[in-house]
């Protein structure tokens, strides 16, 4: 049997120091006599950033809905076979980062449901705070035809199957009934037979947008999705949105009074720099980040170089802003994952060097400005400054496009936990003299606002601040694999 890819490429640069990562990516399309299967792959593919775990595609020809899902990089997981079995005139897709569930196939996207009005299938970015009481609600509408085991343990599987149960006339007027009761950040594409819906929570925590085919409409977590398939870009799908698309055109209707609280990290790091959120390009907001950077904590040095990829637009705007030229400093490999072959030792203690090494020639002797966008544990720019000296950097200042980072997300990004984040126990100069560089700043709060040009009261800030917008419950203590908790004690309770 030949072994797969096995789909973990990813872009931390060391494996125990993730850099925040995104939920998920969705992508959906109705464009009859169009190839639905293939948009959705490539409109996927424009979103691997979002998620390097799973990826899944449902399409419907009107009849039925067929599914093919796997663990791995969209690349890797679909073949030309897998899509052109997949035809009709509509499908969703997915590509995943668990953030509730772990990372396996059950838990795979889309998730899909048989219902008395059809079948439907439904794709989810972001998380849930109120999972628990969800499930409880399920649990309920099944009665004594309640699954001992759910198999997949997922907010996504709970939320298909509250719609899915609800006694309405169709999966429009169940999913109407749904959304108020969700709580958290979500973004979705779902489909039946014959129509496709997005929705966006009361929030808009999470980007979902809205392009035009010649023949048929596209909705996805990015305007790089809808540039990759050559659909133009309308607009964003509102906070507290619904949307149906189908043969009698797109239909809209506000579920919900909009309360806006976009997340303010996809400025910083998770979408794509291609995209527009809220009508600002990410590019040109990150190049905005680095110029204040630059205003708020000038050194002198002779170079500005980036972390690779993260830390490049900001890293241009805090060399243009100070005058010190910019240049490549750091290669990194962009291909290395974790692979079949576990390094020795002897490569192990080289670590870093599978993903980023030195050009020795470019910094020796130099005073160098590093500028990332993040600092989660500290071990990566620790191990960064220590290349850097040992390629000859005379001097090292670290500059981070974003404030310190002390609390964890509970909306859709997998932060580490506060325990673990470096900025939560440490002063600035503590940080500074773990990581080794001889000065360390990061952007104020007030200065990574004033980039984004969108008010602070429309903002989800709560991983810098502590702040968090959507009530947050006791039980996301147990992190994304509470339902799998809640799961083990009911099976054992059978026993």
């Amino acid at each position: 049997m030949t072994r797969r890819p096995d789909g973990l490429l990813n872009h931390n640069v060391l494996e125990d120091d993730k850099a925040p990562q995104d939920a998920c990516g969705v992508f959906g399309v109705w464009a009859p006599k169009e190839e639905v299967a293939k948009l959705t792959f490539y409109g996927l593919y424009a979103l691997q950033h979002r998620g390097q775990e799973s990826a899944g595609i449902a399409a419907s020809d009107g009849e039925r809905i067929l599914i093919y899902k796997d663990m791995g990089l969209v690349s890797q997981v679909f073949t030309e076979t897998d899509l052109a079995s997949l035809t009709g005139d509509l499908a969703i897709g997915h590509c995943r980062y668990s953030t509730t569930g772990s990372s396996t196939w059950v838990n795979a996207q889309p998730t899909l449901r048989p219902t008395k009005y059809g079948t439907l299938a439904l794709a989810h970015n972001g998380n849930l705070t109120n999972t628990g009481d969800l499930a409880e609600m399920v649990q309920k509408l099944e009665g004594e035809n309640a699954k001992s085991g759910r198999g997949a343990t997922t907010d996504t599987e709970i939320m298909t199957a509250l719609i899915g149960l609800q006694d309405e006339k169709n999966v429009e007027a169940s999913a109407i009934a749904v959304l108020p009761k969700l709580e958290g950040a979500f973004s979705l594409v779902f489909m039946d037979e014959k129509t496709l819906y997005a929705a966006r929570d009361r929030h808009g925590v999470r980007p979902l947008v809205i392009g035009k085919l010649e023949r048929g409409w596209v909705v996805a977590s990015e305007t790089a999705a809808l540039d990759i398939v050559g659909a133009a870009f309308v607009r964003e799908v509102e906070p507290g949105e619904f949307l149906a698309i189908n043969e009698a055109g797109i239909r809209s209707q506000m579920w919900a009074t909009p309360d806006h609280k976009g997340c303010i990290f996809e400025y910083v790091y998770l979408a794509r720099p291609d995209t527009t959120i809220a009508g600002q390009g990410v590019h040109a907001t990150r190049v905005q980040i680095g110029k204040r950077l630059a205003i708020e904590a000038p050194v002198e040095a002779d170079l500005v170089i980036p972390v690779p990829e993260s830390g490049t637009p900001a890293a241009i705007g805090y060399a243009q802003q100070s005058g010190i030229p910019y240049g490549l400093g750091l290669v990194k490999n962009s291909y290395v994952g974790r692979t079949f072959i576990q390094p020795s030792q002897t490569i192990r203690q080289l670590g870093i060097r599978l993903k980023l090494n030195p050009l020795r020639e470019i910094i020796e002797g130099k005073r160098i400005v590093v500028v990332d966008d993040s600092i989660v544990r500290g071990n990566t720019q620790r191990a960064i400054v220590r290349m850097l000296r040992e390629a000859g950097a005379r001097e090292i200042h670290v500059r981070i496009s974003s404030p310190p980072v002390e609390w964890p997300c509970y909306y859709g990004i997998d932060f580490a936990s506060r325990a673990e984040l470096i900025a939560s126990g440490l002063e600035l100069e503590e940080i500074r003299r773990s990581i080794g560089s001889d000065s360390l700043s990061y952007v104020s709060m007030e200065g990574l606002i004033a980039a984004t040009t969108i008010a602070e009261n429309k903002l989800c800030t709560a991983c810098f601040t502590g702040k968090y917008p959507i009530a947050v419950p006791a039980d996301m203590s147990e992190g994304k694999m509470r339902l799998e908790i809640t799961e083990a004690v009911k099976n054992h309770e059978h026993i």
